[in-house]
């Protein structure tokens, strides 16, 4: 174990991303290479869940794209992630909201956290 802790501390590079959890609403910016271009991305929604730690962390963000409800998972040390925007904070209760799934419209909405 140590071993694995060396060579991610050594040769995988870090990225500086802003705290979030979930019930944020985030705008995750991408590359996306198609043939020979490459091109940014960008894909804007509420965070699901947050799973792991350190390197091997991962996020997932849901959507709405017309009637249908769109889920993308994101490691957190993808090296075609550029930025992540918290647009939102979201005050909720879980750390995973899978129960949002489930919810369409007016109750699909996450009171903003007051500061």
């Amino acid at each position: 174990m140590d071993l694995v802790k060396f060579v991610q501390d050594e040769f995988v590079e870090k990225k500086e991303f802003p705290e979030f959890s979930a019930g944020d609403t985030i705008t995750v910016y991408h590359e996306i290479t198609e043939g020979q271009k490459t091109r940014t991305q960008f894909f804007k929604g509420v965070v699901i869940q947050v799973k792991g730690s350190g390197l091997l962390k991962t996020f997932t963000v849901r959507k709405m794209s017309g009637i249908f409800g769109v889920e993308k998972i994101f490691p957190i040390n993808m090296p075609a992630l550029q930025k992540i925007e918290v647009n939102k904070k979201g005050s909720i209760r879980r750390a995973r909201i899978n129960y949002f799934r489930n919810l369409t419209g007016k109750k699909a909405r996450i009171k903003e956290k007051r500061s």
